[in-house]
């Protein structure tokens, strides 16, 4: 029995990610493969994905541009200005209505919500403008200050010790797939996002026998 739903944040509650990193390289002049070669001389530099240092809180948001902004200065032999960046990414990106409802829905049904979130620290105040977060979501688990990310399993160990349910009584919803396979083998439920009508259904069907509890059986949750 499902007692539980994990949400993702961007690109599921949100519009696509990838979107917002398009019109920001677009702007830049610079392409995505640009882009990827500068993380990759970065992580051979110094052993670790700035992305993944930033949305780990290992890494301010100055840092990472500056970081970046020097590896394509090297590459490209031009400077790249990121001085818009979380501004030009936070303008493509919008709310996720129809997910959003479905969410704000199953906590009026008596599901536990969680969400969770691989994020950055000066992202906060952005991101849950977009939302009602605490009146959907009673656990929050934000990358940037629990110091780990999807996939790390310590993360999804976490959000479900914090919601109380055990593993095998959550669905997990995200639209990375690498990261409903780690829910997975955490012996979580999961539904690979790939577009709201997919995910609404797919997440309706997975708590299908549900409906056949009776209400009583339901506030137990």
């Amino acid at each position: 029995m499902i007692r539980a739903v994990v949400s993702d944040f961007g690109g599921v509650l949100t519009t696509p990610i990838a979107g917002s990193f398009r019109a920001f390289t677009d702007h830049c002049g610079i392409e995505l493969d640009d882009l990827a070669r500068a993380f990759a001389a970065i992580v051979e530099r110094d052993g670790a994905h700035p992305l993944f240092e930033l949305e780990c809180g290992r890494m301010t948001e100055e840092q990472f541009v500056r970081a970046l902004e020097a590896a394509l200065r090297a590459q490209l032999g031009r400077d790249v200005s990121f001085a818009d960046f979380s501004e030009l990414l936070w303008a493509r990106l919008g709310p996720n209505e129809p997910v959003i409802e479905l969410m704000a829905t199953l906590r009026r049904e008596g599901y536990r919500m969680a969400l969770l979130t691989n994020n950055v620290r000066e992202w906060e105040p952005r991101w849950r403008a977009m939302l009602p977060v605490d009146e959907i979501f009673e656990v929050v688990v934000d990358s940037a200050f629990v110091g780990m990310r999807k996939p790390d399993p310590a993360i999804y160990e976490l959000t479900v010790q914090l919601l109380g349910v055990p593993a095998q009584q959550c669905l997990f919803v995200d639209d990375v797939e690498g990261n409903c396979d780690a829910a997975r083998e955490a012996g979580m439920n999961a539904v690979h996002f790939r577009s709201a009508e997919q995910a609404i259904a797919e997440v309706r069907a997975a708590l299908g026998a549900e409906d056949q509890l009776s209400e009583p059986s339901r506030s137990q949750r």
